[in-house]
């Protein structure tokens, strides 16, 4: 008798195997405490660390300028986004080469608590941001509306 190999046994294996990796990525993906908008944004690490009356927020951002970040803050939500666009020219020989690149990341990073708008700074040297936000009360929960 000859030891035949079925097909679907080994197909059967690889979808139990892509379901546990399926599985398992997901998992991680839950734990993750910081939205990622974007492929590049697994690039860009971010702290957020609570110091006492403040959170102060450091992002690694290595070849953006200032003018190229844009910091807000909306609800208890601050989003950081950069974009630049780099040009690069090479003669070699007879031939030009011209590239362009463009990278854009974009992250948003929910906070614990509220904060004072009016007080945040932000400061970006050596390919690093760092935000300040100072803590706030929170607002009211909502706003009564009488009954007519």
């Amino acid at each position: 008798m000859t030891d035949r190999r079925n097909p679907f046994r080994e197909l059967d294996r690889l979808f139990e195997q892509m379901q546990e990796n399926v599985e398992e990525a997901s998992r991680w993906w839950e734990s993750e405490p910081l939205v990622r908008n974007d492929a590049d944004a697994a690039s860009t690490k971010v702290d957020l660390r609570d110091a006492g009356d403040e959170f102060v927020l450091t992002a690694e951002l290595p070849g953006f300028d200032k003018e190229d970040i844009d910091v807000r803050l909306t609800d208890r939500t601050l989003q950081v986004s950069a974009e630049r666009e780099e040009e690069e020219e090479a003669e070699s020989g007879e031939y030009i080469r011209r590239e362009r690149h463009r990278k854009s990341i974009s992250r948003s990073i929910p906070l614990p608590e509220a904060v004072d708008t009016d007080g945040v700074s932000a400061t970006h040297n050596n390919g690093v941001l760092t935000v300040q936000m100072p803590k706030t009360e929170p607002t009211a929960e909502g706003t009564e509306i009488d009954v007519n």
